[in-house]
């Protein structure tokens, strides 16, 4: 009987190798295409799935804040952005701010507010080693002081703030610069009634040891309607603020809303009005400059730069012609536009060189 034998044909094994091979490249390659090589219609439905995700963040996000308006408050004020982050605001001299104090005012039961004292330059080399006193007694020099309130975000150790510092004390001003309540190592939580309180009771302990030096409150941005308050709050007392300055000033929170970058990404939102500009009334944030200035009767200048991509430089335009009509007089009112091509935008007029001059033109008619 002939045995069966186990050997192969050579070229059958051959060909079985081979067709295993394509068969395995086969497999390698449906692995590397989704959805069995319709690569355009998965990442057509990855597209379509993340526009999905975006509308719904969209639509949801006025929906969240009407239901919980306390959270555009923090929006609004921003106050969680502690920058410059890593730097110990009570260490002034950490930012080259080597003429200052950093002390701390209580102005309602349970608020402790930070603040910064920085005097003229020509002190600087007697400021070195002193403590508050020392400060509180500088104050009588007869140097104009300046209140500095600023706008939303961040601390007073933001660098254009601290920027401003610098060239108003190269110019020979005191500088008092404070963070509202809930703003860096200030303790609270932010409203338009609380920042003014705590700009109103800063303005009142400077009075109380400026002897005859006049007191000048200075608002950016967000400051300038804490500014306007505050002044118009002394005044209802019988009395006036020395000067004010309005740096970037809008006309109202509610129609800078509008205009504001964030605004827009929504101003065709059906009901933008209810679910924006009327919750912010409903937490009482108002801050009218429009309003105040009807009625405020002292000394103001207002600086905008034309290329200001967060408050509309239109707005101060508005605000000029309300104070001027209101108290009748282009001396005690005043507006330096600064040209857009200088680049300046929200932040950045501390850079003009002209700015010392500015501010003395400003205020030397009232030093004694």
């Amino acid at each position: 009987m002939k045995k069966r034998s186990n050997l192969k044909d050579p070229k059958s094994l051959h060909d079985t190798d081979k067709a295993k091979k394509q068969a395995g490249k086969k497999r390698t390659v449906e692995k590397k295409l989704p959805n069995g090589g319709q690569s355009s219609s998965g990442w057509s439905r990855r597209i379509l799935k993340a526009f999905l995700g975006l509308c719904v963040v969209y639509v949801s996000v006025p929906v969240i804040l009407r239901l919980f308006p306390g959270l555009l408050g923090h929006v609004l004020y921003s106050h969680i952005f502690r920058v410059p982050f890593l730097v110990d605001l009570s260490r002034p001299e950490d930012l080259s701010l080597n003429h200052t104090v950093n002390f701390y005012l209580t102005s309602e039961e349970g608020i402790s507010l930070g603040v910064w004292h920085t005097v003229p330059d020509t002190q600087w080399r007697e400021a070195q080693g002193k403590e508050l006193a020392w400060y509180e007694e500088s104050l009588k020099d007869g140097v104009p002081v300046i209140i500095y309130l600023h706008g939303n975000g961040g601390t007073r150790g933001v660098s254009h703030r601290v920027g401003l510092m610098n060239v108003l004390t190269a110019a020979g001003f005191h500088v008092l610069s404070l963070d509202y309540r809930g703003f860096a190592e200030s303790t609270g939580v932010p409203s338009e009634a609380g920042l003014t309180t705590d700009a109103l009771y800063l303005y009142e302990w400077v009075k109380a040891r400026s002897g005859r030096s006049p007191v000048c409150l200075w608002g950016h941005s967000l400051g300038t309607g804490v500014a306007t308050n505050a002044a118009l709050k002394v005044q209802e007392q019988g009395r006036h603020v020395d000067a004010v300055v309005l740096e970037a000033p809008y006309t109202n929170i509610r129609e800078e809303g509008a205009n504001h970058p964030f605004g827009k990404i929504y101003w065709m939102f059906p009901g933008f009005d209810y679910f924006f500009l009327d919750t912010m009334a409903l937490n009482n944030v108002i801050f009218p400059n429009d309003e105040n200035l009807k009625t405020l009767n002292t000394r103001l200048l207002i600086l905008h730069a034309e290329d200001d991509g967060i408050v509309p430089f239109h707005m101060s335009q508005t605000l000029f012609e309300i104070a001027r009509q209101a108290q009748g007089s282009e001396q005690r009112v005043q507006m330096v536009p600064f040209s857009g091509s200088l680049g300046y935008k929200h932040n950045g007029i501390y850079k003009d060189a002209r700015l010392p001059k500015i501010i003395w033109d400003f205020l030397r008619p009232l030093v004694a």
